[in-house]
């Protein structure tokens, strides 16, 4: 459930499909593994934002708050850079093989 809390933008639908799972049951995972660690369940914002997973407003006046937010977002887009990385990798060792494979 690691990979739905550090995807920005996820939804269950979207992930679920990905998984190739239902996605009641990704639901049903991710609110098992948040209960198990003891984290409170936020509902998602109506824009689908990631905002409303981390239970953050869009705006604040505060300055610490705001750094806060900053570096939230900062390791949600290192979290997707480190998923967009691995996924590459796969792409690129899977046309590796298909290359040698279809080599007679």
């Amino acid at each position: 459930m690691a990979l739905y809390e550090s995807t920005p933008g996820a939804t269950y639908k979207t992930m679920a499909a990905d998984l190739g799972v239902n996605r009641a049951t990704l639901r049903e995972w991710v609110l098992r593994d948040r209960e198990r660690r003891g984290v409170a369940a936020v509902a998602p914002s109506a824009a689908g934002t990631t905002a409303g997973r981390t239970g953050q407003t869009a705006s604040s006046t505060d300055p610490d708050e705001r750094i806060r937010q900053l570096e939230a977002r900062v390791a949600e887009l290192e979290a997707s850079e480190r998923k967009l990385a691995a996924e590459r990798d796969i792409l690129r060792k899977a046309a590796r093989h298909f290359a040698r494979e279809t080599n007679w």
